[in-house]
Order: C-alpha cells, then structure tokens, then sequence
C-alpha cells in the first residue's frame, strides 16, 4: 500500500476570505515504512503574509516573493502527480484538503480525489480525552522534535513528524517489518524478519517479599523437578 502523509502552511485560515498555500510537504510510505521518497515546494501566495501567520512558520512576503505561484506545474500538477494512487494522511485532514481544493480549483487543475484519512480523529479515538496536536503526540511516542522547536512549523518536518506518528497510532515500527525491496535475497529476508531484541532485560517489578515467598513456596514442594530447575538456575 502507498500512503502520503503531507502537511500545508498557508497565510491564514480561510482560503474563502483569500488566505493561500505557501508551502506543501509531503513523506511516502509504502507498507507502512517511510522510503525516503518526499515532495516540497514553497509558493509564492500572491498576497501579503500576515504578522499571525509569520510568527507561525518564519515565512515572509520578501522570501516567497521569487517562489513559484501555485498554477506553475512545479506545483499543483506536481503535487497531483506525486499523490497518484496513494492515500492521503494528513493532521486535521479537513483543513489541508479545503485549501489544496481550493487551490486545485483556482488553478485549473483537477479535483483531488483520493482516499484522505485524519491522523486527528485517530488520536482522539485512540487516545479519548487527551491532547491530539502534533506536539502532544511526539511527546507521547518519544518522537525528538528538536529541530521544530528550534526552527518552527514546516510542511516537510512536519509532515516527516506526523509519518512518525502514524506508525506509532497504527502498530508502531513492526508494522512496516514486512516491506521487502524486490530483487532482495532470501538472506536479508530472514534478517529483516527477525525479531528486535532489548539491549537491557527490562528490571524485574516483583518486591523482595515477593521472591521470598515463592522460593518458600518451592522449597516446601515434594514435585522433585522444581528442584532439578532451581539447582540448574542457580
């Protein structure tokens, strides 16, 4: 299966009342594993940058002043072509759809149509009651999001983020275990199938108490095989 997961930047929050895409990035997976295949462009949006949204994502009028407009085939036909026969994964879904439509629109370029699915309302169901943003899901995955919080929102990191993310809401790095590059021998088949040991065995949660009184509980057995099994362990 190819999945796309990708984000936007925009100018505001309403491409009705004018507010455009700036910039689009966007990560491949194919069975669930990332292959390093991406897509990123930023966009001249033709319009001032709010000071709201600069203080979002750093990007300034004078930068996207020399950027490709979104009708240039750098972009939206780019953007479809990358996409082809892929589903769609993006962080509240709803609102990068209705400005890549919009865009899609103004452009004259075909409708999107592809399967979309929200890495939003899966955290909410999964995790019902606690924080969904991006953020709150890297700190609950252990995902480093040092450079965002050095550098800000980007579509690229972001979206490089979320595909972190939705591994985790969706089975974790086993998942994608099974992703085999043709022309791959049945050797490094085996390797990449093998099961991923700890380095450390995880610290034993049974109370000294507790070791006691199943070792009185085994010393007081007359099954003579305990036995044999406690002089081998030892």
């Amino acid at each position: 299966m190819r999945q796309i997961i990708f984000d936007t930047e925009t100018t505001g929050f309403k491409p009705e009342d004018g507010d455009r895409v700036v910039e689009i990035g966007a990560i491949e997976m194919i069975n669930g594993a990332i292959t390093g295949n991406d897509f990123h462009v930023y966009i001249n949006p033709e319009r001032d940058m709010p000071e709201g949204a600069y203080k979002v994502h750093g990007l300034s009028t004078e930068f996207l002043s020399d950027k490709p407009v979104f009708s240039d085939a750098s972009v939206g036909l780019a953007f479809h072509e990358f996409i082809k026969d892929a589903v769609l994964i993006a962080h509240n879904a709803d609102f990068d759809m209705k400005f890549m439509q919009f865009e899609m629109e103004k452009a004259g370029l075909a409708a999107i149509e592809n399967e979309v699915i929200d890495s939003l309302q899966i955290a909410r169901r999964k995790f019902p009651g606690s924080p969904a943003s991006l953020d709150a899901l890297c700190s609950r995955f252990g995902i480093n999001t040092a450079e965002r919080e050095r550098d800000g929102h980007g579509a690229l990191l972001d979206s490089r983020l979320l595909a972190e993310v939705y591994i985790e809401l969706t089975g974790g790095r086993q998942a994608g275990l099974d992703l085999v590059p043709s022309g791959m021998g049945s050797a490094n088949k085996a390797l990449q199938q093998e099961t991923p040991q700890r380095q450390k065995p995880l610290k034993s949660l049974l109370q000294p108490e507790e070791i006691a009184a199943h070792e009185k509980f085994i010393a007081e057995m007359d099954n003579a095989v305990w036995h044999e099994i406690n002089k081998k362990q030892g």
